[in-house]
């Protein structure tokens, strides 16, 4: 039973008797709100199509080939042929002309390239990687008091990095890092500068950058492993395809994004169109270039540490290496610097994308007006003009030099003290003291709590009562039905196109013969949505609501969101021990921060005057939220939706290295043990099991053609 908007008593003046308290605008919020919400049609209609398809088909598909899981009959066994192909790769590889005249030069180019940075680093020695650190950090942040925090900052990452005993794996993680951002933000730049130039360019792209987002860090390791083995240039390139949408996203968006006015005003002035480029389109840019750069070397760190599974190297080996024995303080001891190092680089791009995205200063050069005319007061205001310029770039310069000099400093009195590598008198062990305490909170909070039971009895509660039902569930349906119900979803959120894509990708598991695991893997997926929707949506409305909720959970999100997946799976396996129920909790805390704050701007955003009015007829707090902001903030709720979803299902697929079996378990198998038919089997199936929910949760009202 729904609870209506209740209305004031009726006012005495008769003249204002029916028409809504604050005039012709809250009338029109009023009938905004009336028409965004009419828009919503009936499912059944929508399905009626579907329906009747599935009238004629499924008997058909019924008798045919039956109706429990997926039929044999219909399944193609590829993993001898992939098998197949591998070894003959293998064997191929040094012969072949594809891998000597090509392939060969790039995986010798990718192994050179790290190898030449890491031995960069280890010339210039620990004192001076941290002055170019801090230094840079410190002009990023604007090269005076506003650097200092962001210096601060790089300062404790690269001392973390060396008290905790993990200076060398850092360096090779970070040379890993300095080529794959480069090379990543080059590809990315010159892709989004062609979809930002051209119409045809942005429609060919935008499917594969679609695709390629939905997709489970993993799933791209596989394909580079069957052509460059395991190695350097197999996480290398990786790495490099996996980051290198995020800037080509946000460069063809902040091209496109040009105002038109400043560049109608460039080529009215004769400007070519290389030069409206450089000197408008690509500086009005900066911000978007800026924040693709920081986008690209979060998920370049977190590709990094992932793409030890295949012999990167690095803090990731190290933590897969203590993940695989269960031993949690060694995976801290390496966790933590894979956290101060995505720290550092996060808040230093944040700061000079701030920097360069920040309005002049009112007495800037940009500030002051240049007149028209010319006299005394515009021969004042030209040299004010000119003094405030030679003012910045003297301030600039300056701090550039400070910043070569001191870097040099540095690296001179690092050689003079003989001091390349981190000294080993300035490490600490915390392996033992973290063993000692993963040991008391097994005792006392893994199952020692009194009444409540402890971590892991809510552990295999959640798995005996949701995760094991509802596999069995959807495991147990018939074949057809799960068609028809991801076919219906996907024809709710798209089109017929959507939803015969969705089901087609659905089937592709079954025809691939990992039916039954994919199935497993979207109970766990289906599982830790629900927690982290829930958890994510009461948040979210908790923080649009209370000011100071927001202030408070701001640096928690932005810490949990630079985090790599791998260092979740760290505090979950202390907690709840191996098995599904730490992978899904990983997976909550990975998504959490994306929902949180999408929910959160979505109601923060909601039309203001449709709020008052609501106010204005007496609605109660709970009343505008539910019947005002919550349906006019759908879209986000959507994109929230979206958004848990395929963040959700790259951690699950992580957690086969905690026991989360299924897909996961087959690609982690796949990949250390060297059986890529089993490996690539389950990759694909993971890429398909992506598109589907992809498909079923994306929110795009633009792709409905049939109304």
């Amino acid at each position: 039973m729904s609870t209506t908007i209740p209305t004031k008593p009726d006012s005495p003046n008769p003249e204002k008797v029916g028409s809504p308290p604050g005039g012709p605008e809250t009338a029109g919020a009023l009938a905004r709100l009336r028409a965004r919400l009419s828009v919503m049609r009936p499912a059944s209609r929508r399905l009626t199509g579907l329906a009747v398809l599935a009238m004629v088909l499924v008997p058909v598909a019924a008798v045919l080939w039956g109706s429990d899981s997926w039929p044999g009959a219909l399944g193609v066994d590829i993993s001898g042929p992939l098998d197949d192909f591998s070894k003959w790769i293998v064997d191929n590889r040094d012969t072949s002309p594809v891998f000597l005249y090509f392939l060969l030069h790039i995986s010798n180019t990718s192994v050179d390239a790290v190898d030449g940075v890491y031995q960069l680093l280890d010339f210039l020695g620990w004192t001076g990687v941290t002055a170019a650190g801090v230094l840079l950090a410190w002009r990023a942040g604007g090269a005076g008091r506003a650097g200092l925090k962001v210096a601060a900052i790089a300062l404790g990452a690269f001392a973390g990095c060396g008290l905790l005993g993990m200076w060398d794996p850092a360096m090779l993680t970070l040379a890993l890092m300095i080529v794959a951002v480069a090379v990543s933000a080059l590809v990315g730049f010159l892709l989004g500068l062609a979809a930002g130039l051209s119409d045809r360019v942005d429609r060919a792209l935008r499917p594969v950058l679609d695709t390629m987002q939905v997709l489970p860090a993993f799933a791209y390791l596989l394909p580079f492993v069957l052509i460059f083995g395991t190695g350097s240039p197999a996480a290398l390139l990786a790495t490099v395809i996996y980051a290198a949408p995020p800037m080509t996203r946000l460069t063809a968006l902040g091209l496109r994004g040009a105002d038109p006015a400043v560049l109608e005003a460039s080529a009215s002035l004769g400007a070519s169109g290389w030069q409206r480029l450089r000197t408008a389109r690509l500086p009005l840019a900066r911000k978007e270039l800026l924040l693709g750069l920081n986008q690209t070397i979060m998920m370049a760190l977190s590709m990094v540490v992932i793409a030890s599974v295949i012999g990167a190297g690095g803090l990731g080996d190290e933590v897969y290496s203590a993940l695989s024995t269960v031993d949690v303080g060694a995976a801290l001891a390496a966790g933590i610097p894979i956290v101060l190092i995505a720290v550092w680089l996060d808040r230093t791009t944040e700061a000079a994308g701030e920097l360069l995205g920040a309005p002049p200063a009112a007495d800037g050069p940009r500030a002051v007006r240049v007149p028209v005319y010319f006299g005394p007061r515009s021969l004042r205001l030209g040299s004010r003009l000119l003094y405030a310029g030679r003012i910045r770039w003297i301030t600039v310069t300056v701090s550039t030099v400070a910043t070569v000099l001191g870097i040099v400093a540095a690296l001179v009195a690092g050689k003079l003290a003989g001091a390349a590598a981190w000294p080993d008198g300035w490490t600490f062990d915390i392996s033992g003291p973290v063993n000692d305490f993963q040991d008391w909170m097994v005792d006392h909070v893994h199952a020692g709590v009194p009444v409540l039971g402890g971590t892991e009895v809510w552990a295999s509660n959640f798995t005996s009562w949701v995760l094991n039902p509802l596999r069995d569930v959807l495991q147990g349906a018939p074949w057809w039905s799960l068609l028809l119900l991801v076919a219906g979803l996907a024809l709710l959120a798209g089109t017929w196109r959507t939803a015969l894509g969705a089901a087609a990708a659905l089937a592709a598991t079954g025809v691939l013969g990992v039916w039954s695991k994919t199935l497993d893997t979207l109970s766990q997926v289906l599982g830790a949505v629900a927690l982290t929707l829930v958890l994510g949506v009461l948040i979210g409305i908790l923080a649009a609501r209370v000011s100071w909720v927001e202030r408070m959970l701001r640096p928690v999100l932005d810490v949990l969101q630079t985090l790599p997946q791998f260092v979740y799976l760290i505090p979950v396996v202390a907690l709840f021990g191996v098995g599904r129920a730490a992978a899904i909790t990983a997976a909550v805390a990975y998504a959490l921060p994306a929902v949180v704050r999408i929910t959160t701007q979505g109601l923060k955003q909601t039309d203001p005057a449709a709020l008052e009015a609501a106010r204005s007829l007496g609605a109660t707090g709970m009343q505008q939220l539910r019947q005002v902001q919550l349906p006019l903030a759908r879209p986000a709720l959507l994109l929230a939706v979206n958004q848990g979803v395929v963040l959700v299902l790259a951690v699950v697929i992580v957690g086969g290295l905690v026991g989360g079996g299924a897909l996961g378990y087959d690609v982690v198998y796949g990949l250390s043990r060297g059986d890529l038919g089993v490996g690539l089997v389950a990759g694909a199936a993971i890429v398909c099991l992506g598109l589907v929910l992809d498909r079923v949760t994306q929110p795009a009202p633009a792709r409905r053609k049939d109304g």
